[in-house]
C-alpha cells in the first residue's frame, strides 16, 4: 500500500518550529494495525489518516503506540495540506468525521482555525506525589475528559519543569497539561504538555489541550479570546475564542516535507 505523505509544523509560522504532524492521504479506509505501524516508524506525536467521506474527510488520529481521540495540531495539518493540494476550495471549510465528532476547520489568509469540543476541567484532590513529579507545589488541580490539568505559580515553574515521566505516565489520564497565567505581554497563560502514557513524554504544541486551557483560563480572566504560549523547546502558540460549549483554535502552518510512503 502506498499513499501520499506530508509533514506539517502545526501551530508556527516556522519551518522546525511548533508541532511537527504527519499527514497521510488515503483513497478509503485503511487497516488500523497498519496504521499504528505507520505513526511507530514516523515517530511524531501524532500522525493523521485522512480519506474522503460521504460529507466530507473521515480522521484518525494515532500516536507512536496508540489510536488518539482528539488531535488539535495534527487536524490542523490535515486542513492546511487538503487546501495546499487543491483537494480543498481555498475559501472553503472543511469537515472532518472523527471519533470527537464532527470538526470544522476554517481559513482566514494564513489563520487556520479549528472548532473544537470544548472541555471545562472539575476540580479534584491533589494527587499524591504529582507535586514532587513536577518538581513545584500545584495551585490548582483539574481533570477533563482526557487529561489533568495542573496550574503551577510562576510561568517559569511550567517553562522550566522537568518532570519525572515514569511518575506522570502512571497517572489516570492521557497527558498533564502544566499552566500558569504568562509573564510574556502577548500571551494569557503558558503551558506545556506531557503524556508518556501514550508514547509522547512531551507534545510541542498541543491543540486539544487548549479545549481544557481556554474555559479555565477564561473563567479566570474573565475573557472570550485568549493568547497560549507552550513553551516548550519548539515553541507555539494558539488562539482561543469561547462559543459556549466549543473553543476556536487558531494558527498557522508550515509544509516541510512532500513525499510518498511505500509500505
Amino acid at each position: 500500500m502506498s499513499c501520499e505523505l506530508h509533514v506539517v509544523d502545526a501551530f508556527t509560522g516556522h519551518p522546525f518550529r511548533g508541532n511537527p504532524a504527519a499527514v497521510c492521504i488515503l483513497d478509503g479506509p485503511a487497516d488500523p494495525g497498519w496504521m499504528q505501524e505507520v505513526a511507530a516508524e514516523l515517530k511524531h506525536s501524532e500522525t493523521a489518516f485522512l480519506h474522503p467521506g460521504a460529507k466530507g474527510w473521515n480522521l484518525r488520529w494515532f500516536t507512536p503506540t496508540r489510536e488518539v481521540e482528539l488531535c488539535g495540531h495534527a487536524t490542523l495539518a490535515s486542513a492546511f495540506v487538503l487546501w495546499q493540494t487543491g483537494r480543498a476550495g481555498a475559501g472553503s471549510p472543511i469537515s472532518f468525521d472523527t471519533l470527537s465528532g464532527t470538526l470544522t476547520a476554517r481559513r482566514d489568509r494564513a489563520v487556520i482555525t479549528l472548532d473544537f469540543p470544548a472541555d471545562p476541567v472539575q476540580a479534584i484532590p491533589l494527587i499524591s506525589g504529582l507535586d514532587k513529579a513536577l518538581g513545584a507545589a500545584p495551585v490548582f488541580t483539574g481533570k477533563g475528559r482526557f487529561d489533568l490539568l495542573v496550574e503551577l505559580p510562576t510561568a517559569a515553574d511550567v517553562c522550566d519543569c522537568e518532570p519525572d515521566m515514569a511518575a506522570l505516565a502512571a497517572l489516570p489520564a492521557r497527558g498533564i497539561i502544566v499552566t500558569a497565567a504568562s509573564d510574556l505581554p502577548d500571551f494569557d497563560f503558558v503551558s506545556r504538555f506531557f503524556a508518556p502514557s501514550v508514547g509522547i513524554p512531551e507534545d510541542p504544541v498541543t491543540g486539544s489541550a487548549h479545549c481544557c486551557l481556554g474555559p479555565y483560563w477564561g473563567a479566570k480572566l474573565h475573557k472570550t479570546e485568549l493568547a497560549g504560549f507552550q513553551c516548550s523547546e519548539r515553541g507555539g502558540s494558539v488562539k482561543v475564542a469561547l462559543a459556549e460549549d466549543r473553543v476556536i483554535l487558531g494558527g498557522h502552518a508550515v509544509d516541510v516535507f512532500s513525499g510518498q510512503l511505500h509500505v
